[in-house]
């Protein structure tokens, strides 16, 4: 019954998102309009922490991320919150569609390159190389999380 429910629910989308990639493996390793998964060594590491703090907001540390148009980066994720956290990067149209849908679907699992989700505790990384100059986001879409502040910019000079 939930299989059926969720084909509903999948077919009811707008065809954009799923062609867009946001979930699933929809991004293989074609460009999206912020880069692709890297193919060479990484140029730098980028340290990203996820926490919650003692007010209760959600967090990344650090808040804007700013890299260059071609750079290949290599981003060292942590979680060091008490709560499962994602990391999710792209346009901020994107991220939106993406939120709302896990609103709708918060048990959502992801095999998507241009994001990870941690447990409490756990590192990942994802290893990326960005495309055009632009504004661009990054958020945790675990339902809650992006409202209380866990998102930041993206810029791609």
């Amino acid at each position: 019954m939930n299989t059926r429910i969720l084909a509903i629910a999948v077919a009811a989308l707008p065809s954009g998102l799923l062609a867009a990639g946001t979930h699933g493996g929809g991004h293989g390793h074609a460009a999206m309009a912020i880069g692709a998964p890297a193919e060479g060594a990484p140029a730098r590491t980028i340290e990203i922490r996820m926490a919650e703090t003692d007010e209760g907001a959600m967090i990344f540390e650090p808040a804007t991320l700013d890299v260059s148009a071609g750079e290949t980066v290599r981003l060292k994720i942590t979680n060091d919150g008490e709560n499962p956290h994602e990391f999710v990067m792209d346009t901020r149209h994107l991220i939106e569609e993406h939120k709302a849908l896990m609103e709708r679907f918060p048990e959502m699992e992801h095999d998507d390159p241009n994001a990870v989700r941690l447990d409490p505790g756990q590192t990942g990384e994802i290893l990326w190389t960005f495309g055009q100059a632009g504004q661009f986001e990054f958020a945790c879409l675990i339902p809650g999380h992006y409202d209380a502040g866990m998102h930041g910019p993206l810029t791609v000079n």
